[in-house]
């Protein structure tokens, strides 16, 4: 893996970029290399994602094959997201998650840290000033994995969520969804067109 270009530029830490446009928040890590011990953001080679699903098992097998069937799908229904977006060349999920997912100016992150509290920075019009919030980033979205986790995260994020049911919750204002675990079952492909409803919603 080789260091992101923005790495070091926020608290962040995870796989993926820095600033991103969109961002995957998940309670656990990888038992892969240091990635234990990763405090900023890391974007992945060509490779890397099938190296982590042979050493780490199924179960994150399934979380990149659902990030990267998310974002397929929602790419698909959203013409501005699709437009802004790398990896239009790619013809299917699959050939995405293996050479745009996670990797360097690809726009997605897969956070292991919480999302920082909210700030209200000013936007510069090219990015925000090193430690702002990302929550708070023009046209950025969050996505947090799993209701227990996010539950965790209300009280030192200042997250204000609407549920829709048991498993989504919104918080427009800081352009924040909540959704089931990344899983085949958990986030079956009918539940990611649910998602993707509410994703776009953060744009009205």
């Amino acid at each position: 893996m080789t260091s992101s270009l923005y790495a070091g530029a926020s608290d962040d830490a995870g796989l993926g970029v820095n600033y991103a446009r969109i961002n995957v928040y998940i309670a656990n890590r990888p038992n892969y290399q240091d990635l234990s011990l990763l405090n900023t953001m890391h974007s992945l080679n060509t490779g890397d994602i099938e190296a982590i699903n042979r050493q780490c098992g199924n179960g994150w097998r399934k979380v990149f094959n659902v990030y990267a069937k998310l974002v397929f799908a929602w790419r698909s229904v959203d013409p501005a997201l699709h437009a802004c977006l790398p990896g239009a060349h790619s013809a299917s999920w699959q050939a995405y998650r293996d050479t745009v997912l996670l990797q360097q100016d690809s726009q997605t992150a897969l956070l292991f840290s919480p999302p920082l509290p909210q700030q209200d920075l000013p936007y510069n019009g090219n990015g925000w000033a090193d430690g702002a919030s990302t929550s708070k980033i023009h046209n950025a979205y969050h996505i947090i994995m799993g209701r227990t986790y996010a539950k965790s995260l209300v009280e030192t994020t200042g997250l204000n969520l609407t549920w829709h049911g048991e498993e989504f919750a919104i918080d427009q204002s800081a352009r924040t969804v909540v959704c089931p675990y990344f899983d085949y079952r958990q986030l079956s492909n009918i539940k990611i067109i649910r998602l993707v409803e509410l994703l776009k919603l953060l744009n009205q």
